[in-house]
């Protein structure tokens, strides 16, 4: 690109990348459905997103597995930050999704959380001690962090012996208001519920390996009904930029 004798604003640049205008009457909002565990990033990307691009974001965040049921049934949704990679490919093949446009954003961390300091170890071997009345996972069914909860304790070979202590939450964000709150003394949550940019890490966890659980892979995708919305590929675009990446990373995912 030939040099100009006036240097160009770096959001001015961005917003060429992004496709984005930065002209406020064309900016636009984009109604996303973001899995829980990703709520607190994404809060992080849609200011960078909105000083880059002018577009603000409407969020709705939950189980992924409620959002597929939501958006079959006609929820208006533009793009979906799903929390595996198997919804948004089954969306898309049911014709729900623009095919092409499924990418990992992210790859998600399960770790054994409590609110109080050393009540877990760093191997996870409270889990067979039987010294806590109460698990929480978020359901297995809709949320895959539950699933993957869920293949750590058959992995372990406590599922059956635990089963009458679980208590189900809808999503993670729920599973993790139980331990925040008291009501478990336990639970499976995501790393970046526990681990936080610029805040002291409360009570403690043990990070599981991945080898106990399939991998957590995180795909994002736009929806039929974002399909002509310049603001929805405006986000999509922004989540592979350095910027976007450098936030994921700071809340404990791997890219």
């Amino acid at each position: 690109m030939p040099l100009n004798r006036h240097r160009r604003h770096p959001a001015a640049a961005l917003l060429l990348l992004l496709g984005a205008s930065p002209v406020p009457s064309l900016a636009a909002e984009v109604t996303v459905a973001v899995a829980a565990n990703f709520a607190a990033p994404l809060a992080s990307i849609a200011k960078g997103f909105a000083a880059a691009s002018g577009h603000t974001l409407k969020v709705a965040s939950g189980a992924t597995g409620k959002f597929y049921t939501q958006i079959i049934s006609g929820a208006p949704f533009q793009v979906l930050i799903a929390a595996d990679d198997e919804t948004p490919k089954r969306l898309i093949a049911e014709g729900h999704a623009v095919a092409g446009s499924q990418f990992t954003y992210a790859i998600g961390h399960l770790v054994l959380w409590s609110a109080q300091p050393g009540v877990v170890d760093d191997q996870g071997a409270v889990l067979a001690t039987g010294r806590f009345a109460h698990l929480a996972i978020a359901n297995p069914k809709t949320a895959p962090y539950g699933a993957a909860a869920l293949q750590v304790l058959k992995a372990r070979g406590l599922a059956e012996a635990l089963a009458p202590r679980l208590v189900t939450a809808e999503s993670i964000a729920q599973a993790y208001q139980f331990v925040a709150t008291g009501n478990a003394e336990l639970g499976f949550v995501a790393l970046s519920q526990v681990v936080m940019p610029g805040k002291p890490v409360t009570g403690s966890y043990w990070r599981v390996p991945p080898s106990l659980h399939g991998e957590i892979r995180q795909d994002a995708v736009l929806l039929k009904a974002g399909e002509t919305s310049a603001a929805a590929a405006a986000l999509l675009a922004y989540l592979k930029s350095p910027a976007a990446q450098a936030v994921i990373r700071a809340h404990g995912y791997g890219m």
